[in-house]
């Protein structure tokens, strides 16, 4: 019975639904958790995802202690440990997952709709978000972990670029606080930071769950019900400060020996839900944000050879997250690629694209809808975002018409607006700086 569940979930792993456009039905739990369901009957399974505003943004003084919060969960419930919890999820084929970015502490889990399978599943859930037990033994370990690859990071020079690009760009600002936490931080961090962090944070009005699947809406009522029945109702986390714009351009140069300089330029950008994060998006699209074929890629890489690689894009997130221009290139030309990265965005916040990089960068925009929307993966990472940032419940439904609404004008108007070359955040990590 076990290899044919799990035979089964392998198969259903690699299948895909098509879904223009999904129907998104929402609701609130008894205690307060906002619900995001899509029904998706084509395939026999259920992926179940619940958000909380518990990601290292609400660290404060104790930099990677939601991280290190997220990677306990599943470490124990009840008299269950780790291997036992394992075993479970593994014995009904479930998969069970935790992470931690920025903003959000991401839980979730994908079963078969079998009644008895799912039954199963969601108990165990519900039981690790609810009631861990966050053993010290395992406390210890996951901390000494952490600690290692934090040794291991500070060898790496892209890691070493986007640590002290964050801290460049957001300065005191919560985002500015790496996920991954510090040496300092977690050396002095207890199992009592720990346990009181979920305390406060895995709370039912802090928590956001999106449900897609082969499961009825009063069926997905019953799920939503259950996976919070255990969770204090708590309260929502307060808002976060606003982002500050930056006042003038920082540089920083860090030396590391490596044969290429990696380079990281930018900015604040834009927040979730923000008025002209569409026309920034098709904008940067065009840009540096659809590969070989985008502005910078044409300058950089085709027509004067400096990187093999450059990029720009921008992480909207609750407050404004970066916008990010990026690449690798020789130590020997790291400052005439500097140069033109720099060149090229001026020129492009002055003038604007043309009508035709415009026209391709829609074409391209749109074709590609319909993969966005063509699994149980991604819809379900679709509407828990919709739920966790308040967007609205159409946002896929008029992504298209809201692409094409985008003009050259408005291009130059948002980007003019938004983007400021003379105020840019530049890191260097490479050799002989």
């Amino acid at each position: 019975m076990r290899n044919k569940i799990l035979v089964l979930l392998s198969l259903l792993l690699v299948s895909t639904i098509s879904v223009a456009g999904p129907k998104i039905e929402h609701w609130q739990t008894k205690n307060g958790a906002r619900v995001f369901y899509v029904n998706a009957p084509q395939l026999p399974i259920v992926d179940l995802r619940m958000v909380f505003d518990a990601g290292s943004a609400r660290d404060a003084d104790k930099p990677g202690l939601a991280s290190l919060t997220s990677s306990l969960l599943d470490e124990g419930t009840g008299a269950l440990n780790a291997d036992q919890v394992a075993e479970q999820f593994e014995s009904i084929g479930a998969r069970f997952g935790s992470s931690s970015l920025r903003d959000m502490a991401v839980t979730s889990i994908r079963s078969l709709n079998d009644k008895a399978i799912l039954d199963k599943g969601i108990d165990l859930f519900s039981k690790v978000l609810a009631a861990p037990t966050f053993p010290e033994k395992s406390f210890q370990r996951n901390r000494k972990a952490m600690i290692v690859g934090l040794k291991v990071a500070s060898k790496r020079p892209n890691s070493i670029a986007s640590k002290a690009y964050y801290k460049q760009v957001f300065a005191d600002h919560p985002y500015a606080i790496d996920s991954s936490g510090t040496e300092a931080s977690l050396t002095t961090m207890t199992r009592e930071d720990v346990t009181g962090f979920h305390k406060r944070y895995y709370v039912a009005k802090n928590a956001v769950i999106a449900i897609v699947g082969a499961v009825s809406r009063s069926q997905a009522e019953s799920l939503a019900e259950r996976v919070t029945s255990g969770l204090a109702t708590g309260e929502a986390a307060p808002k976060l400060a606003k982002v500050s714009s930056l006042t003038a351009a920082v540089s920083k140069r860090i030396k590391h020996q490596s044969q290429q300089t990696h380079i990281l330029v930018g900015q604040p950008g834009v927040h979730r839900g923000d008025p002209d994060y569409m026309t920034l998006y098709v904008g940067n699209h065009i840009l540096g944000g659809s590969g070989l074929v985008s502005r910078l890629s044409d300058k950089v890489r085709e027509q004067r050879g400096l990187a093999y690689s450059v990029y720009s894009y921008f992480s909207p997130m609750r407050e404004n997250g970066p916008f990010t221009m990026g690449m690798q290139t020789k130590n020997s030309q790291a400052d005439e690629a500097l140069g033109l990265l720099n060149q090229v965005l001026k020129e492009y916040v002055n003038n604007g694209p043309t009508e035709d990089e415009l026209k391709r960068s829609k074409q391209n925009i749109t074709g590609g809808f319909a993969l966005r929307v063509d699994s149980n993966k991604k819809i379900i990472e679709y509407i828990a975002m919709i739920g966790f940032y308040g967007l609205p419940l159409d946002y896929l439904d008029t992504f298209n018409d809201r692409v094409e609404a985008v003009t050259v004008e408005k291009i130059k108007d948002a980007f003019k607006r938004r983007i400021h070359p003379d105020k840019l955040v530049t890191v260097t990590v490479g050799g002989d700086q």
